[in-house]
This record gives C-alpha cells, sequence and structure tokens, in this order.
C-alpha cells in the first residue's frame, strides 16, 4: 500500500511540475508573440517594448528568491500551488491592459510567479525520485515547458487576428485548474518532512548559506555562470537566428514557424538524451557532450545556404544548446542540502534569467558593428567559457548521479 501510494505522488510530481512548467513557458512566449501588435496597439517605441521583458526577468528574479526560501520553510506543494496562482491572474490581467505602466506592472508580478516556480518543483522532483533517475524526471519536465511554446504558438496563430493580443491573455487563467489540483493531489516528501523535523530550524534558512564558505561560495558564483550562458544562448538563438539567416545569408525564411518547431523538437529530444546521460555517466561527462556540441553547431549554422539545412542546423542546435537545461535542477539539488534545496535552485537560475536574458541587446550590438561570423563566434566562446567553469566546480567530480544512495 505504502509503495502504490509513493507511486502515486511520484506520477502526481511529473505531471504537475511538467504542466507547471509547461503554462509558465507559455506565459512567457504569449508576449512574444504579442510584442509586435503591443507595440502598434500602444504606439509605443521599441525599447518600450524591449523592457518588458526585462521587467518580467526581473520580477523572476524576486520572485525566485521570495519562493525559494518560502518554499524551503512552509512546504513545496502549497508554494508550488501559490506561484501558479500569482502568474495565472497577473497574466489574465493583460487582457485589461490599456497603457504600458499597466502592462510593466503585470508582467513584474507574473515573473514573481513564474520565477518562483522552477525551484520548488525541481525540488519535488528530487525528493520523490531516486538519485539515479531525477536527470531524466527533470529532463521531461523541462520538455513540458516546450509542448508550451507550441501551445502558445498556436493560440497566438489563432486568437489574435481574430481577438487581439489581449485575449491571448486570457487563457493564463488555465494554471488556475492546475493549482486546485496540486494542493489536492500532490503530498510533501519524506525528505522534506524528515528535514523540517531535524536541528536544521526554520529560521537559520537564508540566503547567506549558499555562500557559508569560499568553495560553496565559487560553487553557486560557477553555477550562476554556467545557466548565464545557457540561457543566454537560449534566447539569443531564439531571437536573433531567423533574422540573422534572413539578413546575412539572404535566406528567405518563409516558413519560420517550421523552424522554431523543428528547433523545439530538436531540443526536447535533447533534453531526453542529456537527462539519459547524466543519470547514467554523471554530470561531468554529460555537460562536456553538450557544451562542445553546443559551441561546435552555433558556430557551424554559419554553413547553411537555403532553408532546409537552416531548420535542419537548427534542430541540431537546439539538442545541444538547451538540451541541458533540465540537467540544472538535478545538479543543483545534489549539491545543496533539503532544507536550502529550493533557495537554491531559484536563485542560481534565476541569476541566469535576469542576467543571461541581455544576451539578444548583445547579439544586437554585434550584429550592428560586425558580421555573423563574429556574432556565432561569441556564443562560441560563452560555451567554452561555461565548460571550463563546469570543470572547475570541485564537487562535480564527485557527483556520482547513477548511485541511489
Amino acid at each position: 500500500m505504502e509503495q502504490q501510494s509513493t507511486s502515486r505522488n511520484q506520477r502526481q510530481t511529473v505531471l504537475s511540475t511538467s504542466a507547471g512548467f509547461a503554462l509558465e513557458n507559455m506565459d512567457i512566449m504569449f508576449l512574444s508573440f504579442a510584442l509586435t501588435p503591443i507595440i502598434s496597439t500602444l504606439r509605443i517605441s521599441g525599447a518600450a517594448a524591449g523592457l518588458i521583458s526585462s521587467i518580467t526577468n526581473l520580477g523572476m528574479l524576486v520572485g525566485g528568491v521570495i519562493f525559494g526560501l518560502l518554499g524551503d520553510r512552509i512546504g513545496r506543494v502549497k508554494t508550488f500551488s501559490y506561484t501558479i496562482f500569482i502568474f495565472a491572474f497577473a497574466t489574465a490581467g493583460m487582457y485589461f491592459a490599456k497603457d504600458i505602466g499597466v502592462i510593466y506592472l503585470l508582467r513584474f508580478i507574473a515573473g514573481i510567479g513564474a520565477g518562483g516556480e522552477y525551484g520548488v518543483g525541481i525540488a519535488l522532483i528530487a525528493e520523490n525520485f531516486p538519485k539515479n533517475k531525477v536527470g531524466r524526471i527533470t529532463s521531461i519536465a523541462a520538455v513540458g515547458g516546450q509542448v508550451g511554446a507550441i501551445f502558445a504558438a498556436v493560440m497566438a496563430a489563432v486568437i489574435i487576428p481574430r481577438f487581439g493580443w489581449n485575449t491571448l491573455f486570457l487563457f493564463g487563467l488555465l494554471p488556475v485548474v492546475l493549482a486546485f489540483l496540486v494542493r489536492h493531489s500532490l503530498q510533501e516528501s519524506p525528505e522534506f518532512l524528515a528535514s523540517q523535523k531535524s536541528n536544521e530550524t526554520k529560521e537559520k534558512i537564508s540566503l547567506a548559506e549558499l555562500f557559508t564558505t569560499k568553495k560553496q561560495s565559487y560553487q553557486t558564483i560557477a553555477l550562476m555562470f554556467m545557466v548565464v550562458v545557457q540561457i543566454a544562448g537560449y534566447f539569443g538563438l531564439m531571437n536573433w537566428l531567423p533574422s540573422i539567416m534572413q539578413k546575412q545569408l539572404h535566406i528567405n525564411v518563409s516558413g519560420s514557424s517550421i523552424w522554431m518547431i523543428a528547433t523545439i523538437i530538436g531540443m526536447s529530444i535533447g533534453m531526453m538524451v542529456f537527462g539519459t546521460i547524466l543519470d547514467r555517466l554523471g554530470p561531468r561527462m554529460a555537460y562536456s557532450i553538450f557544451l562542445v556540441g553546443s559551441a561546435v553547431s552555433v558556430f557551424l549554422i554559419t554553413l547553411a545556404t537555403n532553408e532546409l539545412t537552416l531548420i535542419l542546423a537548427g534542430a541540431v542546435l537546439g539538442f545541444f544548446s538547451n538540451g541541458m537545461f533540465g540537467g540544472y535542477g538535478a545538479i543543483i539539488s545534489r549539491l545543496y542540502p533539503t532544507h536550502i534545496r529550493a533557495t537554491a535552485n531559484n536563485l542560481i537560475v534565476n541569476v541566469g534569467r535576469a542576467i543571461g536574458g541581455f544576451s539578444s541587446v548583445v547579439i544586437g550590438f554585434l550584429m550592428d558593428h560586425s558580421n555573423l561570423t563574429v556574432t556565432m563566434g561569441f556564443l562560441s566562446l560563452l560555451y567554452v567559457l561555461s565548460l571550463c567553469v563546469m570543470f572547475s566546480i570541485p564537487a562535480l567530480k564527485g557527483l556520482n548521479i547513477s548511485n541511489k544512495a
């Protein structure tokens, strides 16, 4: 009976976190697809529009800190549902937005909820599955985010032309259903409950625990840098690559939606392969393969000469560059103790989001003042630097993910 209960909770954990990440990504992609009509309707500048994403990322960082600490203090399940409610209602509130100031406020609040959700969801997975399966399960949850992106693309194509950009955001209420299901179906893990009863009291939980020693501080900062590179590559390429190909290589990407779907499929397959390698061979081997693959595929994409080769190159690049994303939660959850796990995941990943999100600005600057080779070379160099940083984290060397103990 206990085994059945545990198995059921594991299934509910995977479904809930996957759905949560899908709906979070759907919310973020809604903004991407609605940005052009927002500029046209509200008659705002490109700079003012670009600030919407930056404010969202800032909200994610704030929410990551607040709800990471809250998740470690009061529980993963309660906190997970709170974050879903926040970004759901803030997203739906965009339907009533009539000026840019209201949009800034709503996106900041939505960012708070979305940023808080990641670490809590990852902690739920890490504490409900054997260590030799966490890499694959976190990757499954990350694939859920890609499903959300595809859903957003379909909904945007159907809703915006017929009903306007405001109506699209009403679908942000969908996560409310998930929040109720989470509260009624998920249970806190025995590992978390045991940690709550230990001598590590709630009052001791703080961000300072991630920087208690020089070694711990370096580990935290190094992981932040790796996530910065991860996010920089993702946002930079997704935002700029179709434009780069059209401008520099004179390729008419008439099927840009096909390119995006092919890239997302490549990302999803990459996540599952990465998670399997992570669980079987450990993080150093998994990240070595994918960081080298990212560095090479970013640079080689400049060899694309037509729409077909661009689609194939996009899928390969997506496989390597974003295949690693699910692994960060798995290794962070192993490197930091239970009572600070959600905080560590949220802070490290959301600092990466906040800084890495500016890659679009950097790539735009490089495109204005250099050429495609220099731009892709810059991204390739970032992946090489991330590889060097990864090897410099001592704890990863002895981290045997495949060990169940």
